[in-house]
């Protein structure tokens, strides 16, 4: 019975590509639901063929981890090529070897880091996220509101958000690769498979805020992130059970409505020029949800395995291009968008300096979600919304009310509350330690 159950499991993983294939063929035969309507939802059909391309790879990949542990393959498996390429996707028992993976001699007790280094880490991410994503930011909306011209003269825009999701994961993979390949030895634990969960929210969180800035404007895009603290906090205590204390509450709360202040003012100067539909209201939703999802994963896997940033990096990265590439080919679109790329030079540099920017704001953002947690580096993130709106005033002679100074002076407060709740705390714990130590010497 169980050799009939893995035949069926192996037939499953085989024709799962040809099945998911043929359906989205005839998905995209037979769109005419979709053709007839507005085109303020075009993004549901884009998205459905988006999810039946991953699905390729995805279920695939699924059916191979049901076999393997419902058989207990590593316990009878003999050594060999695909033994080991399936115990490093599935296995949870130890680090295997490979040219970027390689295990180190002994294990390493990593001292705790002090109050003011721990300060000194926190301000250099914080200058690194702002430069990047600020940067990041800027170009993002110049790809996909910007008309762009051909040598011949001919005018178009770019509106495939999954080559550019693809465009930036693999630039940022081979980066990370080859910073792990001149690191000779760096331990790691993490199957494989664990990487995708994080990779596939990432890609989802990615596509839809790509897409929302179809249907809203960008200052209302940054005022859906500024309460994105609240839902990371739930996502984060559904997830790894994480417990936070009183003041991370209340500054994630002030920081928000600061925020909200801020944005409510300054944006509507803009907000006066582009309509916000329900499409943008739902896509912003999706986008905040696999946010939150992503980086809350992401520190599970740094706490449980001890990952390092760059594995983090290189990973994520690598399963986020299989997965969009795969996508865009099934669709017939990669050719399109290459042929685009090539055929708009500015276009080209644009897309390649946006990549730059989202590469090493991903170093930014794995070493701060390792060393804080994913809620410093929502907060960060916030903050990094609010100062991207400052500098758009600045520069383009927006106006800012009362309100908005009001809403953005709250934002500070909120963190310097939280820097000196943390301090104080910290303080606090090293008494403890101090006093706890005197005791057990007088005891001998």
């Amino acid at each position: 019975m169980s050799r009939i159950r893995v035949n069926f499991l192996l037939l499953c993983i085989a024709v799962t590509p040809l099945v998911s294939l043929l359906i989205l063929n005839k998905f995209l035969t037979s769109t005419k639901i979709f053709n007839e309507s507005s085109s303020d939802f075009e993004w549901i059909k884009n998205g459905i063929k988006n999810l039946l391309g991953y699905s390729t790879i995805i279920l695939p990949g699924y059916l191979t981890y049901i076999y393997v542990k419902r058989t207990s393959y590593f316990g009878r498996a003999p050594n060999g090529f695909i033994s080991n390429f399936l115990r490093l996707c599935f296995g949870e028992d130890g680090s295997m070897s490979s040219p970027l993976i390689t295990q180190s001699e002994s294990q390493r007790v990593i001292p705790k880091k002090s109050f003011w280094w721990r300060t000194f880490l926190l301000v250099f991410y914080f200058i690194g996220l702002q430069a990047s994503y600020l940067s990041w930011g800027i170009l993002q909306e110049k790809v996909m509101t910007q008309v762009y011209e051909s040598s011949d003269g001919r005018m178009e825009y770019f509106g495939d958000s999954q080559f550019l999701v693809f465009v930036n994961r693999i630039l940022a993979f081979s980066i990370s690769a080859v910073i792990l390949l001149c690191k000779r030895k760096c331990e790691h634990k993490c199957p494989f498979y664990k990487y995708v969960f994080c990779s596939f929210s990432n890609i989802m969180s990615s596509w839809c805020q790509y897409e929302a800035l179809k249907y809203v404007s960008f200052p209302h895009q940054v005022l859906s992130k500024a309460a994105k603290t609240i839902p990371v906090m739930l996502m984060g205590k559904l997830i790894s059970r994480t417990q936070y204390k009183y003041y991370e509450y209340i500054t994630s709360i002030t920081l928000s409505i600061g925020m909200l202040m801020f944005m409510i003012d300054v944006g509507n100067d803009k907000a006066r020029t582009t309509v916000t539909t329900l499409s943008g209201a739902l896509l912003l939703i999706a986008y905040i949800a696999f946010d939150s999802f992503t980086s809350n994963w992401q520190s599970s896997l740094f706490k449980t395995y001890s990952t390092s940033p760059i594995q983090m990096m290189c990973f994520v990265n690598f399963f986020s291009f299989i997965l969009t590439g795969t996508s865009l080919i099934q669709q017939n679109s990669f050719y399109i968008s290459l042929g685009f790329l090539f055929k708009y030079p500015s276009f080209f540099v644009d897309c390649i300096l946006l990549s730059l920017c989202s590469a090493f704001g991903q170093l930014f953002i794995f070493s701060t979600i390792s060393e804080f947690g994913p809620l410093v580096f929502v907060i960060i993130s916030t903050i990094r919304q609010c100062l991207s709106v400052l500098l758009s005033c600045i520069f383009y002679n927006h106006e800012v009310h009362a309100l908005g100074v009001f809403g953005l002076s709250f934002v500070f407060w909120s963190v310097f509350l939280r820097i000196y709740c943390s301090y104080t705390r910290e303080r606090k714990r090293i008494k403890r330690l101090k006093g706890f130590k005197c005791s057990e010497d007088q005891k001998f």
